[in-house]
Parts: C-alpha cells; structure tokens; sequence
C-alpha cells in the first residue's frame, strides 16, 4: 500500500466524523434551526445585557447577585459573597438601617423575609433631587397563586449605591 493511500483513508475517516459531529452537536445541545421534538421550534433564550450607569440595572444586578448568594446557601462563600454585595452596593447607613431590621425582625434586611425568592424583578418608579427610586418584585413561588412582595429601593444618582430599602405599600 502506498503512503499515499495510507494518508488518505485516515483524513477521509476524520473529515466524515467531523462533519458528522457537526451535523448532529447542534440537535444535541437543542441550538440548531430544526425542529424541536414536540414538533414546534426550539425556543432561544433571550439576550441579556446591561449598563452600569443606570440606577435600575445596578439595582437589579445586586438583588441578582445577592439572591443567588442567599440561594446557594450551603455554600461556604455565599455568607461572604452576600455581606461582600451590601459592602458594596448599599452605603453605610443603609447597612445600618439594614442589620437593625435584621435584629428586630429575625429576616434578611435585603429580602424582608426570612426565606429566599424564586423569581426577580426592578422597574423605575421615579427620580428627582439626585436620587433614584426603584420597585423590586419577588415573587415567592411558581404557579398562578405565586405570593409577591414588593420593596422600593431608592439609590444616589452620584454614587449609584443603595441609600434606602423598604417594604411597599
């Protein structure tokens, strides 16, 4: 056999495999243009971005960022990833404010609760007099009959940290 032939057959046996590889990975991964299994098409998820000068995206990037510490709570860095996101994002006196609710209360300061949301959300409420006022929903269950509360958090236009936290009305 020539080394030619013995090239060959080994390059033609990858290029099918790669090719193969590529006309199925898509299917499994669920990312391809067919479609879905139960016969519609797969659904793609929706692009998120964001903007750190905007008061209402730093908002939601904290109750983000702080509800998937407090969900992982069995981790062993989730207690410091969470008192590291107030550190951050609320000033001094919201933190004070906070951990006294916390004394009193027995329930996390943040959430106003003494469990952990499943869903999130942070819409605009208004501004004026260099701050910011947003109203984040939690939404404590899946399913129609889902209970939901509702917090105002109101953040410095300047700094962009968190100046104030409280139940809504």
């Amino acid at each position: 056999m020539s080394v030619r032939i013995r090239r060959t057959l080994p390059t033609a046996a990858a290029v099918t495999a790669a090719l193969s590889l590529a006309a199925v990975a898509p299917a499994l991964a669920g990312t391809g243009t067919g479609t879905a299994p139960t016969g519609g098409r797969a659904a793609s998820a929706p692009a998120v971005q964001g903007d750190p000068r905007s008061a209402t995206q730093r908002v939601a990037d904290f109750y983000g960022a702080y509800i998937d510490s407090v969900w992982d709570g069995e981790d062993p860095a989730a207690g410091a990833d969470a008192k590291a996101l107030r550190a951050f994002y609320l000033t001094a006196d919201a933190r004070r404010k906070v951990e006294a609710y916390e004394a009193k209360e027995h329930a996390d300061g943040i959430l106003f609760a003494q469990n952990v949301p499943v869903k999130w959300k942070v819409a605009p409420t208004g501004s004026g007099g260099g701050h910011a006022t947003n109203r984040v929903t939690l939404t404590w269950s899946d399913g129609p009959g889902a209970q939901v509360t509702k917090i105002d958090v109101r953040s410095d236009l300047r700094t962009r940290k968190i100046t104030d936290l409280r139940p809504a009305g």
